[in-house]
């Protein structure tokens, strides 16, 4: 078992309400207060920023949109859950899959529920579109979003699948969706659950469905061609106004201080041609383990307990965000294995709080290959003999190499010839996880099966 709870008293505070803002393939050089070079405007997340903690050792697990949201859901390595690859063997679920997450998990939602918490998704689930793995069968009281990627469906669709369903909990109520218009409907329909839930303590999950995957991303009329960076800058610029419109309402309904706000992204920027999103200062883009793919921006703002304007460099990862919410809401976590870790006293500041992940280590899966782990300040990229590059089957060799990714953040220093002692310690890190969650063709002895169905159908428009 990976996960060791901290034995450490915790400081009373009162059961906070929750917003998870998850944004899709923003990478840490889209917003201005993780990179100051940027083309973008962002002062709602900059001024969040200065009210809230920037931790800039955070991460994915994963990558790639399916996995990476099935460990924020479940706090596992996706590997665990069996998420980390659809049925095909690529790294995301299409349209009709057979695959999902399986309900014998105890997903995030659950556990705030069993806690008397309501629970709402809006935006973009993908994981699972049959009935067995929508949000509502998961732990949500209520989902008004797309069960899939807004890109599925563009180019090459077979005739089977469906155009790009918006649904209200289990009803498809518009296909296709105009997708200019999601960010802002998003942020409507989250300020109306807001106002509709002043008085009991409740989890809104805002899972954004831009700047997105697809080549030409999307933004409202009044955002389409106003930013300095072309169709990605109008789409995060229009992220960026929807933050700051619930940040905006919570002020206004008194909910400011007794509610935590989280905002990150699911993995790093892709490459395009040209480049649009950005990654910087890390190296490398989305969809791998490079640092730009799973190193994330995230903000933590909450009035009167998170710190303001202070800068977090702790180990931390999406894996976490269940059992430090679970903390917060004073619920029992899963009976199941995870992998996460409580970091309730990292986030508030607490005197002597440090990652337990930086003994535990942290590990970079790409769908089933384990290619890398880190331990404190120090990545070690782990030598394979075919190493995964993509989503696709492109593969080559990679050798052993050690960075101090906390300070040498662009990784320009190989240290492994400087530190066999740190090198000998993380190569048995990977071991363990090796042994519990798996690696290539080999089973982990800690792995559970994801939910699968024989006959996917399609759902239509009221149904």
């Amino acid at each position: 078992m990976l996960t060791l709870c901290a034995a450490f008293p915790l400081v009373a505070v009162e059961k906070p309400n929750l917003i998870f803002v998850l944004c899709d393939n923003l990478g840490n050089g889209d917003v201005r207060c993780f990179n100051p070079q940027t083309k973008h405007r962002t002062p709602n997340l900059d001024r969040m920023a200065a009210e809230g903690t920037r931790f800039t050792s955070y991460y994915s697990a994963s990558g790639v949109c399916t996995p990476s949201r099935a460990a924020l859901m479940s706090g596992c390595y996706p590997r665990r859950i069996n998420m980390h690859a659809n049925a095909t063997g690529g790294a995301v679920l299409q349209p009709l899959a057979t695959k999902g997450l399986n309900p014998s998990e105890t997903t995030l939602a659950e556990v705030l529920k069993s806690a008397g918490y309501a629970t709402m998704i809006i935006g973009k689930w993908h994981l699972g579109d049959q009935p067995e793995f929508l949000p509502t069968r998961q732990g949500f009281d209520l989902f008004f979003g797309i069960p899939y990627s807004d890109d599925m469906t563009r180019d090459k669709k077979p005739e089977e699948w469906p155009e790009l369903p918006l649904m209200r909990d289990e009803v498809v109520i518009e296909a296709p969706v105009d997708r200019d218009y999601l960010t802002r409907r998003y942020t409507e329909e989250a300020i109306r659950y807001l106002e509709a839930n002043q008085s009991t303590p409740f989890f809104l999950y805002l899972p954004q469905a831009m700047p997105g995957s697809t080549k030409t991303p999307y933004a409202s009329p009044a955002f389409k061609g106003k930013s300095a960076n072309g169709q990605w800058g109008d789409s995060v610029e229009e992220l960026d106004w929807s933050m700051g419109e619930i940040l905006a309402a919570l002020k206004r309904l008194k909910l400011e201080e007794k509610t935590l706000v989280i905002w990150t992204s699911d993995n790093g920027a892709p490459n395009r041609n040209p480049p649009q999103g950005s990654n910087a200062p890390y190296r490398g883009w989305g969809y791998n383990t490079s640092e730009g793919a799973m190193r994330m921006p995230m903000i933590a703002r909450w009035p009167g307990k998170v710190p303001a304007g202070r800068e977090c460099r702790e180990l931390c990862s999406m894996l976490d965000i269940l059992p430090t919410f679970a903390s917060l809401a004073e619920a029992s976590l899963p009976k199941q294995t995870i992998d996460g870790h409580d970091i309730r006293r990292i986030l508030l500041d607490e005197a002597g709080a440090k990652s337990e992940a930086d003994e535990q280590g942290f590990f970079y899966y790409h769908i089933d290959q384990l290619q890398a782990v880190r331990s404190g300040p120090w990545k070690l990229y782990l030598p394979l003999k075919a190493k995964r590059m993509n989503l696709a089957t492109q593969r080559a060799p990679s050798t052993l190499q050690l960075y101090n990714v906390r300070d040498d953040i662009t990784e320009a220093h190989e240290l492994s010839a400087n530190h066999p002692e740190i090198v000998e310690r993380l190569l048995k890190l990977a071991e363990v996880a090796r042994t519990q969650i798996g690696d290539e063709e080999k089973p982990g002895l800690g792995q559970r099966p994801a939910g699968f169905v024989e006959k996917p159908t399609a759902r239509v428009k009221g149904r």
